[in-house]
Parts: structure tokens; C-alpha cells; sequence
């Protein structure tokens, strides 16, 4: 045991269900490496609906800046803020 083998799929798709762009990483990578590599999300714009694996402040606001809402759901370690945001 100690070692992982295995790999990730990516996969970006419209609100029709139709596959855009795919990216398959190996199984130890971050989550949200792919979407720092601005080809793999290039002709992408609106909102990006993604799973709790890609929570990331930085991450969030780089893509604001491209064109791209990240929309995610909120950590169960989070607590809110009076205000309705996550600390």
C-alpha cells in the first residue's frame, strides 16, 4: 500500500448536455489545476457549475476576471458569515 494509480476525468458540458472540452489528469492532481490552465477553459464564458473539490478564493476570482461565474457549493467545515458569505 502508499501509492495511488488511477486518473481523473474533466469534463466541461453545456445546458444541452453536449461535451465541450474534456481533460483527463492523473489521480493525485489538484482538482482545480485544469482550470488554471487558461486553454482548457478558453472557450468557456458564463456560469462554471463544479463540485466542493474546487472551492478556491484565487481560483474564483481568476476566472471572474476571464469571463467565467465559478459556482459551487459551500464546504461543511464553513461557517457563515451574518452577511451570507463563507468565512
Amino acid at each position: 500500500m502508499g501509492w495511488f494509480y488511477g486518473f481523473k476525468l474533466h469534463i466541461v458540458i453545456n445546458d444541452k448536455g453536449e461535451i465541450l472540452d474534456s481533460l483527463f489528469t492523473q489521480g493525485n492532481v489538484d482538482d482545480r489545476e485544469p482550470l488554471k490552465n487558461k486553454d482548457f477553459h478558453d472557450i468557456l464564458f458564463g456560469k462554471l457549475f463544479a463540485d466542493k473539490g474546487y472551492i478556491s478564493k484565487e481560483l474564483t476570482e481568476a476566472l471572474f476576471v476571464d469571463g467565467l461565474h465559478l459556482i459551487t457549493s459551500i464546504r461543511n467545515n464553513k461557517k457563515k458569515c451574518a452577511h451570507g458569505n463563507e468565512k
